[in-house]
């Protein structure tokens, strides 16, 4: 995670219940309405309100940033805050130890399960389509699917039949095989279930953004669990930004709390930095 994924982070953490007055300063550094709105376009989802809310804290965030860089020397009193400068001071401000040995074990241990290898499937399925924004088309397919499902049920051995004659996949074709899948394979949507699914006919349709998807699981393979030897290094980049990201809430609370801030509270006990 680098320092504009840590920053976002901390924007989204520490969000005031209230919008931000006009006149929002930061150790009488004032952040003008203007300055805010123009940042707001930066960020999407939620009310203008919400917008307002992220881009305010943004700029606050920034600027606390540059007036201790400007008190450490890294950046002159006039200049605009960079991304280099932001490193540096980081680099500076925040001692982030190394995971040794002991502490990536114990992650390990802890987390076991975690750490496997990608779980595999071999599926046929019959792909009833529906527009995802047309409710009453996709609850009528949806009733369709249960419908090939209950006879399937009965007579298994007409899936091929049935995804000929049905589905809007060209794997209809070879009777609705799509072979072994794994994560990554298809639209997320489908593949989270079906990777879930036993083997066997599912008692329900998967829904997806192209339609309703009758599955049946041939087989399945789960991922071996790897060994610790294998996956150390990851577990340790894991811990080191982990604690990236915990230092940095920390420091940013450290710096609001010795600031003067108007217009905005940071201070709150429910707009908490550090969660």
């Amino acid at each position: 995670m680098n320092h504009d994924e840590l920053l976002e982070q901390e924007v989204r953490t520490w969000t005031p219940e209230e919008s931000p007055s006009e006149a929002v300063s930061v150790n009488g550094v004032a952040l003008s309405a203007r300055d805010i709105n123009l940042e707001s376009a930066n960020y999407d989802g939620g009310s203008i309100t919400d917008r307002q809310h992220q881009a305010a804290v943004a700029l606050v965030i920034r600027e606390l940033l540059r007036q201790r860089a400007t008190e450490l020397g890294l950046l002159a009193a006039d200049a605009d805050l960079d991304d280099a400068t932001i490193d540096r001071l980081l680099d500076q401000e925040i001692d982030i130890p190394e995971p040794d040995e002991r502490a990536c074990r114990r992650y390990f241990e802890q987390n076991r399960a975690r750490f496997r290898g990608e779980d595999r499937a071999e599926l046929r399925h019959i792909l009833l389509p529906a527009h995802p924004d047309d409710l009453d088309q996709r609850d009528q397919v949806r009733q369709q699917a249960e419908a090939l499902i209950a006879q399937l049920q009965s007579e298994p051995k007409l899936f091929a039949n049935l995804a000929l004659q049905h589905s809007a996949c060209p794997s209809r074709e070879q009777g609705g095989a799509l072979g072994w899948i794994g994560r990554g394979q298809t639209v997320p949507e489908f593949e989270g279930p079906v990777l879930r699914l036993p083997a066997g006919l599912a008692e329900r349709p998967v829904e997806s953004r192209y339609g309703w998807h009758v599955v049946d699981v041939l087989d399945r393979q789960e991922g071996a669990a790897l060994p610790f030897e294998a996956i150390h290094d990851a577990i340790a980049r894991y811990l080191v930004e982990t604690a990236r990201s915990r230092a940095t809430s920390q420091y940013l609370q450290v710096l609001a709390g010795e600031a003067k801030i108007e217009g905005l509270d940071l201070a709150s006990g429910t707009t908490p930095l550090v969660q």
